[in-house]
């Protein structure tokens, strides 16, 4: 029986929903094609994880133990994962498309003499191999691409599958890991994060997103409060990172953050085709622009053509009315 595992990332101590959504995507494959579908979650604390990871399907979940895996560092990190995967020796090793995995995917793949496939938005078994879609040309295109292999790497990108928990429980494999000091290749000093609290954007279950149109500090008091009442987190265009009105953090597009959310709110926002490919795959999109021709009503499932500075204050209002 062939085996198609996930990779679960962990993320301020919390489950990465993404890794979630391609473990339940790999659990309807498996269920599909008669593979067995495992989990390898990586962490200091990993095994306190796996009663949320076996909800969503795996029948195994590898636990990989150990200190040194408290700050994401990619040497360790490869060796842990060679090791399950000489263990496991699965078919297919699915990945959310997270920096972390773009840190060591390759790497991976080298290592094990692995056929990859990096952040698709879809992909399917066929014979020997993976099918998938990937999103090309800003997102304007959706390449179909094969690799066949005895081992296929494969990362996705967020929000590409739903979450679909499941009643089967997890048979628990804890794998032996240690490693000397001598077989590290850098040395982790400072980790430098957004400061605040913010939301991660890839995590988010709703984003408000400021553009262009939000132009001084009573713009941005309106975003942050519709973000609030929201429980959102907030992003921003280029044009606005770029300037120094928000963190080059939160930027969304095809040079920023690609997120999905359940719910993306764009404001003042014209719809380039550089931003669109960071938001495009969010679930709702709601559009709020002065402009009836932005291209941003193009790709929005509601929009709202108006000022923002006349438009958001009453539609705040109807919100914090419905949440009561």
């Amino acid at each position: 029986m062939s085996t198609i595992l996930t990779y679960i990332a962990i993320s301020d101590g919390k489950l990465k929903r993404s890794s979630l959504e391609v473990l339940s995507h790999c659990k309807s494959l498996a269920d599909a094609s008669g593979a067995s579908c495992e989990a390898v979650v990586i962490d200091a604390n990993a095994s306190s994880f796996v009663d949320g990871i076996q909800k969503y399907g795996a029948s195994k979940v590898h636990v990989v133990e150990d200190p040194i895996f408290k700050n994401h560092m990619n040497t360790p990190l490869l060796k842990a994962l060679s090791k399950v995967m000489a263990s496991v020796n699965p078919s297919v090793f699915a990945f959310a498309s997270t920096e972390g995995t773009k840190d060591v995917l390759g790497a991976l793949a080298a290592n094990q003499n692995a056929a990859v496939i990096a952040d698709v938005a879809s992909f399917e078994l066929i014979d020997g191999g993976v099918k998938a879609k990937r999103p090309v040309m800003a997102a304007k295109i959706m390449n179909n691409t094969e690799a066949k292999s005895e081992k296929v790497l494969v990362s996705v990108r967020s929000g590409s599958y739903d979450l679909n928990e499941s009643l089967e429980s997890a048979e628990v494999v804890n794998v032996d890991f240690s490693m000397d000091d001598s077989e590290m290749k850098s040395t982790l000093r400072e980790i430098i994060s957004a400061s605040g609290d913010t939301i991660d954007l890839n995590e988010a279950e709703a984003i408000v997103a400021a553009g262009r149109g939000v132009k001084d500090e009573e713009g941005k008091a309106l975003i942050s409060e519709l973000a609030s009442v929201l429980k959102a987190g907030i992003g921003a265009s280029r044009a606005l990172t770029e300037s120094g009105v928000y963190d080059p953090s939160l930027q969304i597009g095809q040079t920023g953050k690609v997120v999905s959310p359940q719910l993306y709110i764009a404001v003042g926002i014209s719809g380039a085709i550089q931003h669109v490919a960071g938001m495009a795959n969010s679930k709702v999109i709601v559009a709020i622009n002065k402009d009836p021709d932005a291209p941003i009503f193009e790709v929005a499932d509601y929009g709202i053509v108006g000022d923002l500075y006349k438009v958001l204050p009453p539609f705040i209002e109807e919100i914090k009315k419905i949440k009561g």
